[in-house]
């Protein structure tokens, strides 16, 4: 094998090699937002894969076969790194005086797991093949250590979202949250709900930018999903500051800024567009006959609602314009249901929670 043969091979390997390095770094161990080609590319791999499988299927179909897509993800970055790992210590065996491209990956085969099933001969090969089963092993202990950090985070996560259902009805709806606070007389704890919530985003805007593999972590319940809990919350806040006759809460317009912010830092990962320059006259996806539906309805189960129905309709599209076109991209991007808001005219109404003395 010629000089120029073994010189190129081991260029090759190196550089390569350091490629596999880096993406397993900055994927699970570097704590900031970073943009993984190699990852990613494997996760966009697998995800049309998954796509063609759901199809046009239902969505409790689609929900059930989409859940397994993250994990399957997780486990093709160490297929892909293991795999290309043991290419480019093939090339570099070769660089190292192995004399075929044979046997030099058959000894790259049987050590990067460290199984040593095939030696090399000579001391030079051998100390590569200790440096090979460390890099083998090393990359299969990142992604044992990063597992309980990935849970840890969802079932923060999933928590706010099911307790969400107490304040919100199941499934959650915007309009539940302020009907459930009327039915117990409690618009004053609603300032509980809109601190959690902010806590929630600024958590959830960290965390789902450096552990990006958890957005695609689908929720336990297929109707309750965090991108709609999310939505839910916002869109609660906004009606509450636009909508009903009471004094307004800066802790509901904390939130809703907690949210759009935390929204961006993820859409801005994803390349999903939004607008910057933001003003009323952009069109949101909630239309006014969809407001006024929902207006009605707490007007029926006793929330006050303003007297002057237009001046609600602008401040809630300024405070909707905010975030409604991160919100639908994700309903799209994540494959999550959208609340129908004209459900609120055929729903039945939450009414008193405490009975007592009645």
């Amino acid at each position: 094998m010629s000089v120029w043969v073994r010189v190129l091979s081991g260029i090759f390997g190196v550089f390569l090699q350091l490629v596999v390095l880096d993406a397993a770094i900055r994927t699970f161990l570097l704590p900031r937002v970073a943009n993984v080609r190699l990852s990613r590319y494997a996760a966009r791999s697998i995800a049309v894969v998954f796509r063609l499988i759901a199809g046009k299927k239902s969505y409790p179909t689609k929900d059930r076969i989409l859940s397994l897509y993250a994990s399957i993800a997780l486990l093709a970055y160490q297929v892909v790194w293991l795999s290309l790992s043991l290419v480019t210590f093939g090339f570099i065996y070769v660089a190292s005086g192995t004399s075929t491209f044979s046997n030099a990956f058959d000894i790259s085969g049987s050590n990067i797991i460290g199984l040593g099933i095939v030696a090399a001969r000579t001391g030079s090969v051998t100390a590569l093949e200790y440096i090979e089963a460390g890099i083998g092993l090393t990359l299969l202990a990142l992604l044992i250590a990063f597992i309980p950090t990935l849970y840890q985070s969802f079932q923060r996560r999933e928590y706010a979202v099911s307790r969400l259902t107490v304040r919100a009805g199941v499934p959650a709806t915007p309009w539940g949250v302020l009907e459930i606070a009327a039915s117990v007389s409690s618009y004053e704890r609603l300032d509980e709900l809109w601190r959690e919530w902010e806590a929630w985003f600024i958590d959830v805007g960290e965390t789902h930018t450096t552990l990006v593999i958890l957005n695609y972590y689908r929720s336990p319940n297929p109707q309750q999903t965090w991108i709609g809990s999310a939505a839910n919350v916002l869109d609660g806040a906004a009606l509450f500051q636009a909508a009903v006759d009471a004094e307004p809460s800066p802790t509901a317009g904390l939130c809703i800024r907690a949210g759009w912010l935390s929204l961006r830092r993820i859409a801005d990962y994803f390349n999903v567009p939004y607008p910057t320059d933001l003003h009323r006259d952009i069109p949101i996806s909630i239309t006014r006959e969809e407001f006024e539906v929902v207006l009605d309805r707490l007007t029926r189960s006793g929330v006050p609602i303003l007297a002057d129905r237009d001046a609600a309709w602008r401040d809630f599209v300024g405070w909707r314009v905010n975030y409604d076109a991160i919100i639908e991209r994700f309903y799209v991007l994540f494959t999550c249901p959208r609340t129908d808001w004209h459900t609120a005219a055929v729903q039945p109404l939450f009414g008193p929670s405490n009975l007592r003395g009645l």
